[in-house]
């Protein structure tokens, strides 16, 4: 107990009840949506000013379109203006933005589905996007994820979107991607540049598990929505063997246990067949009523498409092979790819339609 004294009088303060712990714990609630309201509708209307601007730019331009470099011309008067009026935040290459954000959606449907959920960093970044279904994945998983700015730029220049669409057997829309399918899920490839480790065949396995237990933060984000993770060299027992799993997750979305299993080689079909061994042994042994079958990816370094397209992976829809990647890929590498990739899933389509 300690005695206050103010303006000649004593103050007793003890320490709070329970009830007023509850008191100070809803104004402190109170408080925060308060201030997270303000600063939506603060980021509402300056993303709306953005477009506004952007809007009065373009038609402006269109005013002048037979005078040679009048949007040029207009934009660095305009810079000019409204930095002597209004200070700075209106340079060149943010006007040029308010008119892009403007071209980006010329219906104004960011004004009420975007703004208020996303910073005006967020919108820079998707808008810069020429595909449109990447700019609506990536305006999705922003706002239904959480993703920081620092993610979303990660995940843009890793090709996100594409290493999922890569792996799809038919091509989903955006929309999809986002749904609880389980190949929405699966990328191929995996970029793990966050795991700071050098890009070559050789290392042990046991290493590239530990960086991954180490970043697993990182790692998560990268596997995708709804992964939690559950154990490493998880053992699984028969009545006469102990098999362990490099790494265990449980999907809340698909309600599965995803288990992977980690290559640092090229992909063979023994390790096809022991993925298809660990799968049913963990769906017989391990699997809850309520789960739904374990999916199993093959982590590797490499693979051959030859031993993938005759093996249980070209039928078995809950066993997958994914190379992974330490270092972030160029966008020329990543093209490359995710091409072979295309070209790989064009044939079995073929197949599957002869």
């Amino acid at each position: 107990m300690v005695k206050s004294v103010e303006n000649k009088q004593t103050v007793i303060m003890t320490a709070p009840s329970e009830n007023e712990q509850q008191f100070f714990a809803e104004v402190t609630t109170i408080l925060r949506e308060g201030r997270n309201k303000a600063n939506i509708a603060v980021n509402f209307a300056m993303v709306e000013t953005y477009w506004n601007i952007g809007k009065r730019i373009v038609e402006q331009e269109q005013q002048g379109k037979e005078r040679a470099n009048y949007g040029d011309y207009l934009i660095v008067n305009l810079s000019r203006h409204l930095s002597g009026t209004f200070g700075k935040g209106f340079s060149i290459a943010n006007l040029k933005n308010f008119r892009t954000l403007y071209l980006t959606w010329p219906d104004n449907s960011i004004g009420y589905t975007l703004c208020s959920q996303l910073s005006w960093s967020h919108i820079r970044l998707i808008m810069r996007l020429d595909n449109e279904k990447a700019r609506n994945y990536y305006i999705n998983e922003s706002r239904s994820q959480s993703w920081s700015v620092r993610v979303l730029e990660r995940n843009i220049r890793s090709g996100y979107f594409e290493r999922l669409l890569s792996s799809q057997k038919t091509e989903l829309p955006a929309a999809e991607l986002g749904s609880t399918h389980v190949t929405a899920l699966i990328k191929d490839p995996y970029v793990l540049e966050f795991l700071g480790l050098p890009d070559n065949s050789a290392k042990k396995e046991t290493k590239l598990e530990n960086a991954i237990i180490g970043h697993l933060q990182e790692f998560l984000l990268e596997m995708g929505r709804g992964f939690s993770f559950v154990g490493r060299q998880f053992r699984v027992s028969t009545e006469t063997s102990h098999f362990y799993i490099d790494l265990v997750f449980y999907n809340y979305m698909l309600k599965c246990f995803v288990i992977i299993d980690l290559k640092t080689r090229k992909l063979t079909h023994q390790d096809i067949g022991q993925m298809d061994m660990y799968v049913r042994m963990f769906d017989d042994l391990k699997r809850g009523e309520d789960d739904n079958p374990t999916i199993g990816i093959i982590l590797c370094a490499d693979k051959d498409e030859t031993i993938v397209k005759y093996s249980v992976l070209s039928e078995n829809r809950q066993i997958f092979a994914s190379k992974y990647k330490l270092v972030l890929p160029t966008e020329e590498e990543l093209t490359v790819e995710l091409e072979r990739n295309a070209r790989y899933l064009r044939e079995m389509r073929g197949n599957e339609d002869g």
